[in-house]
């Protein structure tokens, strides 16, 4: 009882803030959806691409978690904020550099999905104004990873909910107040992810003055920190490449099913990061077991938390499912859209048992510092993945929008089949379970 009263303090919290971030996608796919088809796939396109250039550092939180987590289970709070601080300068500094990148080549990166002129053009301006939120997200990634670290996840849930709160408010009077259109979300977007940004520095300063630890930055320690993550880049970058690849294949198959996909993915993202509530918990009590020498607490964590993961997908799953023909009017006017979307998630519902399963382990592993062995297994994933993705591709348009996203969504449902067959596998294995500070 207790190991389970420990999962449901650290996930319920990290649910409600794991949703509150694809809630604020939502939200902006359906206030951009109303200002018409060509946002909407515009959007997508830029969502694709913002989400790619700041999701491959999530190692910034993944990896500080297991750090920070281990520390704490040895006993040492200082060396565990003090790492979590090397984190932060890491962030800053790959966010400067990619936000610096990506505003400037925010027209080829949007071109690269070959959508139409029109689409492009949306897709183009949203994404150069949202580039200036980049060095944010990766502070936010950063400083949740060490609150993680240190069984905090009530804190994250505080400032996402302001923070995505007042990013509507933003969006609404922005968009439909001032007429900015998808600009309006775009700069609505920047000045919500800065302002979280700020208010977790200040918490993560508070700790870090009250156990004594340093906060001026150590070049050694945070270029050990970067290379630390590099296992970790390699997996979240084999990851990005599939959402990329799928998006880049919906794009090939025309507006309809490139707006159909963008809300698909988004709802998608949204169950993966309810689903993902109990990955947060599994990083962060496997680092703090395995830093205390307790494997048999990790087996036995594990277990409950693949069961609460793969019924939870099922009951969430069949929810959208049931809902198919509700969503899709929240989020377009447009008959075609809406049909397709509809059938999209269908599939999209029938998945979730698997992408329980697949992201309690991936946050096990995690957990252990595995990461080397999570980057190999997500490139044969991701190369298991191509034949099929691009398959849909060379078949091309049907002449159906509805059946060419359906047959989009068959094809990523196998990719999550694929990866929980290999990370099954190494689950089962023992030598992932080392003990002690790493």
């Amino acid at each position: 009882m207790s190991h389970r009263r420990e999962i449901v303090r650290l996930a319920v919290p990290a649910f409600l803030a794991l949703i509150a971030e694809p809630l604020f996608l939502l939200a902006d796919s359906a206030i951009v959806g109303h200002l018409g088809t060509a946002e909407l796939a515009g959007l997508g396109v830029a969502s694709a691409a913002l989400v790619t250039a700041a999701g491959i550092f999530v190692f910034l939180a993944y990896g500080t978690t297991s750090v920070v987590a281990r520390h704490l289970g040895a006993g040492d709070e200082r060396a565990a904020v003090s790492a979590g601080i090397d984190g932060l300068w890491l962030a800053l500094g790959l966010g400067a550099l990619t936000a610096a990148v990506v505003a400037v080549w925010a027209g080829p990166i949007c071109a690269v999905f070959g959508a139409s002129p029109a689409v492009l053009e949306q897709a183009t301006t949203y994404l150069r104004i949202s580039a200036l939120g980049i060095p944010a997200m990766l502070v936010i990634l950063a400083v949740t990873g060490v609150l993680r670290g240190l069984q905090d996840t009530t804190t994250p849930l505080v400032a996402s909910v302001v923070g995505f709160g007042a990013n509507i408010v933003l969006n609404l009077v922005f968009v439909y107040g001032l007429h900015w259109g998808i600009a309006g979300s775009a700069w609505g977007t920047v000045i919500a992810q800065t302002g979280m940004g700020v208010a977790l520095v200040t918490v993560l300063l508070v700790k870090a003055r009250a156990r004594h630890a340093r906060l001026r930055p150590h070049p050694a320690r945070v270029v050990a920190a970067g290379r630390t993550g590099i296992p970790l880049l390699v997996r979240t970058v084999a990851l990005r490449a599939t959402l990329l690849v799928t998006t880049w294949v919906a794009a090939s198959l025309g507006d309809v099913p490139l707006a159909a996909h963008q809300v698909a993915l988004t709802v998608w993202s949204f169950l993966a990061f309810a689903l993902d509530a109990l990955a947060i918990a599994a990083q962060a009590i496997t680092g703090r077991a395995l830093g205390g020498g307790d494997r048999d607490g990790v087996r036995l964590a594990m277990g409950t938390m693949v069961r609460w993961g793969v019924g939870g997908g099922l009951a969430l799953g069949l929810a959208i499912a049931a809902l198919h023909v509700v969503i899709p009017p929240l989020f377009t006017p447009d008959p075609a859209v809406q049909q397709a979307l509809g059938a999209a998630l269908v599939v999209v519902g029938l998945g979730q048992a698997v992408a329980g399963y697949v992201f309690v382990l991936d946050g096990v592993l995690i957990g252990a510092g595995d990461g080397s062995w999570l980057a190999r297994g997500m490139v044969v994933t991701f190369v298991a993945y191509l034949p099929v993705i691009l398959a849909v591709r060379a078949a091309g348009p049907s002449g159906s929008p509805t059946r060419d996203v359906v047959v989009l969504w068959l094809a990523f449902t196998a990719f999550m089949v694929i990866r929980g067959v290999v990370l099954g596998w190494r689950a089962r294995r023992d030598d992932w379970m080392v003990v002690g500070v790493r």
